[in-house]
């Protein structure tokens, strides 16, 4: 199992111990239903719940794609991309585009910004592709979402033909409504459903994710597995010592009332880049409201010691620090011997570099507590689907547990939709007349 260590979190037992109590009351609320957004828990014991039926449809629609399919676009924002390209690029190959011989379609991501010069380029690259699509979206009329799906649906059908693109264009949307339902059930796609009571940033672990994960070539019955295993072991009952998810939101909360206001995610490992880009959005999101939160930030070290290793050892202590540490690295490179020595690194000849990467994690932590930044590890035996499974749903459950330690609905997002009246207003949509009057007259 993955495990945290806050021996040097710089907190003491005597105020774990004031905040233990609460933080198990958040688990309890959780478990029970009677928090704010409780209908917003699907996700709570979503691994223990997939069946081997559901399992089946997916693996089905995998082996479709990666049938037809030498690239398949996964066109989605937020929460709709971040898990599967996490999880993704974290078991991939950090050289895929030039490594990959056909055992595995490259996944593409689109929908998640509205850069013409990206769009334009993805389009160019795609004209000598087989390629799909997995379209992401619960309505079907998010702006970045849309724009780019009409974009790929189009050349699709005119590169591929309307029966081909018919099978190779997915849709993972709502149930019963929205204009993703409505063109997937005109259309004829293989579809598969978000469900109702699961927010974007908690839906890696349904068809969100486990669908591209699977398209890319990866294990999602041991991702699954690693996730429900986690659920057991972060149970409502098993003891605060022993419950990980309890001890790091207690540890949050002691830290970020003690002025601590900034969290900085920390890897050692660059294929976990994209891990902190969804951890971000998920407590981001979750806490980040009604003038409160802690700020999410993430760094790749030892890249980002070079560029903000420097305030994060003399700045404004308002920042503490979780670093993901992987044990086991998948594969080994000893460091080589040198005639000329001019580099002065003979002395590390015949180590393992995952040795000198390790020395230079510690090193690291134990500069940092020393300059004042309080420090959680967590400890993930191998960078695999088993224990991906079991991080991604570690951080789920505490992000729930200390959102509501904090005081706060972890389950809505009622700032998101702010600037999308004003882009909507400044773009003259139907509907928003008044809205772009007043806006104008700001301007």
């Amino acid at each position: 199992m993955i495990k945290l260590d806050i021996t040097k979190a710089l907190v003491s037992a005597a105020e774990i111990e004031a905040v233990k109590g609460q933080v198990i009351a958040a688990q309890t609320a959780l478990e029970e239903g009677n928090c704010p957004g409780n209908d917003f828990l699907g996700w709570l014991h979503l691994p223990t719940g997939i069946t081997a039926e559901f399992m089946t449809k997916l693996q089905e629609c995998t082996q479709t794609l990666r049938e037809n399919c030498d690239t398949v676009v996964v066109a989605g924002i937020g929460g709709s991309y971040l898990g599967a390209r996490a999880i993704i690029e974290a078991l991939g190959n950090s050289f895929q585009w030039l490594t990959n011989k056909g055992e595995n379609p490259n996944i593409l991501f689109a929908g998640n910004n509205i850069g013409e010069d990206y769009l334009y380029e993805l389009t160019e690259y795609l004209r000598d592709r087989r390629f799909g699509v997995i379209n992401i979206s619960k309505s079907g009329t998010t702006t970045e979402t849309a724009l780019a799906f009409r974009l790929l649906k189009k050349q699709c059908e005119q590169q591929r033909g309307k029966e081909m693109a018919r099978r190779v264009i997915v849709a993972i949307t709502d149930a019963r409504k929205g204009a993703a339902r409505t063109c997937a059930d005109k259309e004829g796609y293989t579809s598969f459903v978000i469900p109702d009571n699961v927010g974007g940033r908690f839906s890696v672990l349904t068809p969100v994710g486990l669908l591209p994960i699977a398209v890319a070539g990866f294990d999602i019955a041991k991702l699954v597995q690693g996730a429900a295993d986690m659920e057991q072991a972060v149970a409502e009952g098993v003891p605060f010592e022993e419950n990980p998810c309890l001890k790091y939101a207690a540890v949050r909360n002691i830290l970020y009332r003690q002025g601590k206001k900034i969290e900085i995610l920390v890897n050692f490992q660059p294929k976990l880049h994209y891990m902190n880009e969804w951890w971000k959005q998920l407590y981001g999101e979750s806490e980040g409201k009604d003038g409160k939160g802690i700020f999410p930030a993430a760094v790749d070290f030892s890249t980002d010691l070079h560029s903000m290793g420097q305030w994060i050892q003399e700045g404004e202590r308002t920042i503490f620090e979780t670093v993901v540490s992987i044990e086991e690295p998948e594969h080994k490179l000893l460091f080589p011997s040198d005639e000329e020595n001019l580099d002065g690194l003979n002395f590390l000849a015949g180590k393992r570099v995952d040795e000198v990467n390790k020395m230079a994690e510690l090193g690291t932590q134990l500069a940092h507590v020393d300059g004042g930044v309080p420090n959680m590890r967590i400890v993930v035996p191998r960078l695999n689907e088993y224990y991906i499974g079991q991080l991604i749903y570690f951080f789920e459950k505490a992000c729930g547990i200390s959102g509501l330690t904090l005081g706060v609905n972890p389950f809505n997002q009622p700032g998101v939709e702010a600037y999308k009246k004003n882009m909507f207003a400044l773009l003259g949509k139907p509907g928003y007349e008044k809205e772009t009057e007043e806006i104008k007259k700001r301007l």
